[in-house]
């Protein structure tokens, strides 16, 4: 199947923007920049938008949910939007009950830790993505040549949430059941993969230019397991996406000896969280994966020269890959005063542009 001739992809006005060019692996100038968790908690304007709502609730209403999305485009001229979701909302869409808790996150009616357990549960009905086409639809309407990246999370998470039955640092369960019940591993994975894909499949046929899929968890698990009952998972939701033809990202937290493979799930680029300097990721890539990645943000409420100096290190370290999109090393805290972010966005063009401005004096 290819895009819609409609397709921001497809009509041009998308394909040559920096984030696109990066993660096909041209190294431009200036980088581009956006932030995971940029439509979020510490914009004032999302607080006041959201105010006493809920956030599934939120996820699933489109014109609410694309607002959200537009936000730090406007305010920090970011060079992508990052769709507004829930790794959760996938579950929600497929019948799966489950509500956001304050201060907790995600927490299930009923976990999901037997073969009857998986056994019933539902198939995702494809008029349920119905939400979020049209979210993203409007939100591609807005953002004229600055590409949506899709949303989701990866199986492993999603199984983790299901396993656990709510969020989980060590995911006890989860591994347990990963090792003991092998068959309902893999059946459980099948289903959040498919479901997922799904998800990340309806936002890219809407309008998403390229799709980043999340694996909160996995950094708890060895290279051995993951390998083994998690990345055939990961490519499968992957696969749903595999005949578009648009760039796909693979990121997880903590996941510093698993990206090479993670890469080769399928994914074009790898985000590094900011645990492992990128020259390193590079240097474990091979050198031939575009990197996504990785200041760290807890420096984003250090004094700026400290938070300046550390940029400019990842820029350094950046250079080696053979294309680099700054990020943070995970997503932005809620406290985080926007004008940083403001001021960071406009720094990293100003600095990569100077760089390699310099690079091609001194050719």
């Amino acid at each position: 199947m290819t895009l819609s001739a409609d397709h921001p992809l497809s009509d041009g006005r998308t394909a040559g923007s920096a984030l696109i060019r990066s993660y096909r692996g041209e190294r431009t100038a200036p980088l581009p920049v956006w932030f995971m968790r940029q439509a979020g908690r510490s914009l004032p304007e999302y607080r006041e938008l959201r105010a006493g709502g809920n956030m599934l609730d939120a996820c699933l209403t489109p014109g609410l949910a694309s607002e959200i999305t537009l936000q730090p485009v406007r305010r920090h001229g970011v060079d992508a939007a990052i769709f507004f979701s829930d790794i959760v909302i996938p579950l929600r869409l497929a019948g799966v009950g489950v509500e956001i808790v304050a201060g907790r996150g995600p927490v299930l009616d009923h976990p999901v830790r037997t073969a009857a357990d998986v056994a019933a549960l539902p198939d995702l009905d494809p008029e349920s993505l119905a939400p979020i086409t049209e979210a993203v639809a409007l939100t591609v309407a807005e953002l004229g040549s600055t590409p949506l990246i899709g949303f989701a999370g990866a199986p492993f998470t999603l199984a983790s949430y299901l396993v656990e039955g709510g969020p989980s640092r060590e995911q006890l369960r989860t591994r347990a059941l990963m090792h003991s019940e092998p068959q309902v591993w893999a059946d459980l994975l099948t289903w959040t993969a498919d479901v997922t894909g799904a998800f990340l499949r309806a936002q890219v046929l809407a309008g998403a230019s390229a799709a980043q899929l999340f694996d909160s968890w996995a950094g708890s698990l060895s290279l051995a397991d993951y390998e083994q009952r998690v990345a055939q998972h990961s490519r499968r939701a992957l696969s749903h996406i595999a005949d578009l033809d648009v760039p796909t990202v693979h990121f997880g937290v903590g996941t510093g000896e698993l990206l090479v493979a993670m890469r080769d799930v399928g994914a074009d680029v790898v985000g590094v969280d900011h645990r492992i300097p990128l020259d390193e990721a590079n240097r474990r890539l091979g050198g031939s994966t575009p990197v996504q990645g990785n200041i760290d943000p807890a420096l984003l409420e250090a004094p700026w020269p400290i938070l300046e100096a550390h940029v400019r290190d990842v820029l350094a370290r950046g250079a080696s890959a053979p294309a680099h999109v700054v990020n943070l090393g995970h997503g932005v805290p809620p406290e985080t005063d926007p004008a940083v972010l403001t001021r960071l966005v406009e720094f990293v063009h100003e600095a990569s542009a100077d760089d390699a401005h310099q690079v091609g004096a001194n050719a």
